[in-house]
């Protein structure tokens, strides 16, 4: 940050400020105080402003903010002289940074102080960057990170520096492990046979098999070496973090040890502290709770959690328990406080520099619930395509989901069995065993019986519903009964919905009630209950409504406006009929053609008369209104 005083008297520094506030290049608080929103706008100013001046504006910024962290920060960088004084100064400023969980800038101060220590005190210096380095890996700052790494690395010889050093660097490149493999096995090379740092490196491979390789069988391995090197050496923080990985990794290959894992590492760890909070057993209890849709009990855990996080400092454990509540939030029908965390943890992860695809495949579920499904979509895409580039895995086949559940919700069930496929070719390739960690079996079922693939749907919900029953999944059990009713007759279907509607309801879930009960009109219309599918439909209605789902709530008026106006199949030809039924179902106009024996054209001008007549513009719309007439797809 820097303050207005430190603008030439020359210029109208309200005037610039302004512009460069509206254009999102920077913040302003009520103090004056201003604060680039990317670092890179301030060290393109510094590096193509000649030395003299930068330092006299640092000088002219230590005089006249009132902040005494960035007083001495400022006198740091007005000189590049060595001053024993000015760099016990920085360290005190780095130490109450750290106290006040701004993680980034201690690193920035502790990296001023090891240059500012004079020559005789190599070892202050060689702390201040050890202190920098772990700073920087905590809040995510690769480029401080692996500066302080460097500096470590030409200064001394001792194993233990330079692998806590090497280890930060790993750990600020956040979801990117990929982009740092080399120091993998630099790390591993320098720990030699010291079990404590051997038991460092073996947690982070064990994040690095999961995350980037996409082997959790491997990882689970890598996860319990760790464990027993750490209790070898009577590190109990690490042996805590490397059984609640093994737990994580349990509960993701469906072994039931999961629970009995991470309760020891409950047992071991004591109450949870701010430092690495996603890597303890606390914040993970929590995800199970959220697997489990023990929603209230996740929700009350993650609120208690965030003060811890936020005054910790470090960016990636803010961001998980924020995109952890987004989730809760969502599928609990607190539709508008999902879509406020999504975005704070976008902020932050953007701020740090840290991967977008997390963030991005929570931003996506929660614009699903409480926002647009065109910006929901948007942001699944994004996520995608970060995920890939960085060999993310785990998030790579989160973000495929969030993409193809958009997919179905808006009427293109063929595009969304395409990308709900590729999701299970992911899921196996990691050996997922657990369906309530990612949700994609029944959004994948329907897809298929929607797309004329009826066996395969009923292969795919068989083996689905053996592994819930095995590990008593029943919130995915409830969406396994509603896919099957996509394809069963009308009063097994019936029976179906309401048994999936009954359990949705009893694990306050609203959001899938109310999709169950949109279902369940539709089935009413095939039995040609109009009264009771209108029922229906209001009651899903009225619960999207009071969850704040705003999508969802276009989606049913639409449905509803159809439904009172009549609109229906009903209306069209024989032969319309039949093109409607087979374009509901996904075909394109050229297959549509080859089935009904027409010319592409044909096809293209029926088409035309079968929007105006339904009253839609497009076949995802389509879709969805030939869904709620009752008819059968092709």
């Amino acid at each position: 940050p820097a303050d207005e005083a430190g603008v030439r008297p020359a210029l109208d520094p309200d005037a610039l400020l302004a512009t460069a506030a509206t254009a999102g290049f920077l913040t302003r608080d009520p103090r004056g105080e201003v604060r680039f929103t990317a670092g890179v706008y301030a060290t393109v100013l510094a590096s193509t402003t000649p030395w003299p001046a930068v330092a006299a504006a640092h000088a002219r910024l230590a005089a006249a903010v009132t902040d005494p962290i960035q007083a001495v920060r400022h006198r740091a960088l007005a000189t590049d002289a060595v001053d024993s004084a000015l760099a016990a100064d920085l360290a005190q400023a780095a130490l109450d940074c750290r106290d006040r969980g701004d993680r980034a800038t201690a690193a920035e101060l502790a990296l001023l102080a090891a240059e500012r220590t004079p020559a005789a005190d190599a070892e202050g210096a060689l702390r201040h960057y050890e202190s920098a380095a772990a700073d920087a890996g905590r809040a995510g700052r690769l480029d401080l990170a692996r500066r302080a790494a460097a500096a470590v690395t030409d200064r001394t010889a001792r194993p233990a520096p330079r692998v806590h050093v090497l280890l930060a660097v790993i750990d600020a490149a956040g979801q990117a492990l990929d982009d740092v493999g080399e120091l993998f096995v630099r790390a591993a090379a320098e720990a030699d046979r010291d079990p404590a740092l051997l038991a460092a490196v073996q947690l982070r491979l064990a994040w690095k098999a999961n995350l980037a390789d996409g082997d959790p069988v491997r990882a689970r391995s890598a996860a319990s070496r760790s464990a027993a090197l750490a209790a070898r050496a009577g590190d109990t923080e690490t042996a805590v973090a490397a059984l609640t990985m093994r737990a994580r990794l349990e509960r993701i290959l469906g072994d039931p040890a999961a629970e009995h894992t991470l309760a020891a590492a409950l047992r071991d760890s004591g109450a949870p502290h701010p430092t690495g909070l996603r890597n303890q057993p606390h914040f993970l209890r929590l995800r199970h709770a959220l697997f489990d849709d023990d929603l209230d009990r996740a929700r009350d855990g993650l609120l208690h959690l965030l003060p811890l996080a936020e005054r910790s400092g470090e960016a990636e454990d803010v961001i998980e328990v924020l995109r952890s509540l987004a989730e809760t939030q969502a599928r609990s029908g607190r539709c508008r406080d999902a879509v406020g965390y999504a975005e704070r943890a976008a902020r932050i992860a953007a701020d740090a520099g840290l991967s977008p695809g997390p963030s991005w495949y929570t931003g996506a579920l929660a614009e699903a619930a409480g926002g647009s499904f065109e910006r929901a979509r948007t942001l699944a895409e994004r996520g995608v395509r970060a995920s890939r580039e960085e060999h993310d895995q785990v998030f790579l086949s989160r973000n495929r989901y969030a993409l193809g559940h958009i997919l179905l919700i808006t009427g293109d069930p063929a595009a969304a069995a395409e990308v709900l496929l590729d999701v299970r070719e992911l899921e196996r390739a990691q050996r997922v065993a657990d369906p309530s960690v990612l949700r994609w079996h029944g959004d994948l079922a329907e897809a298929l019986a929607a797309t004329g693939r009826q066996p395969e749907a009923a292969e795919l919900i068989a083996t689905t519903t053996a592994a819930a029953r095995d590990l008593g999944r029943t919130g995915v059990l409830a969406a396994l009964r509603r896919a099957e009713a996509a394809a069963a007759e009308p009063a097994e279907a019936e029976r179906l919905l309401r048994s999936a509607a009954d359990d949705f309801a009893a694990l306050g879930l609203p959001l899938e009630h109310a999709r169950t009960l949109w279902a369940l009109s539709r089935t009413h219309l095939r039995l040609r209950r109009r009264a009771a599918a209108r029922a229906a439909l209001e009651d899903a209605l009225a619960i999207f409504t009071e969850a704040g789902a705003a999508a969802w709530q276009a989606l049913l008026t639409e449905a509803l406006d159809r439904l009172l106006a009549g609109a229906s199949g009903r209306a069209l030809t024989d032969a319309e009929h039949r093109l409607a039924a087979l374009v509901a179902a996904g075909a394109s106009n050229r297959e549509a053609a080859a089935r009904l024996f027409l010319s592409v054209k044909t096809v293209e001008a029926m088409l035309t008369r079968i929007y105006r007549k339904l009253d839609v513009r497009s076949r995802a719309q389509l879709a969805a209104a030939w869904a709620d007439t009752g008819e059968q797809p092709a």
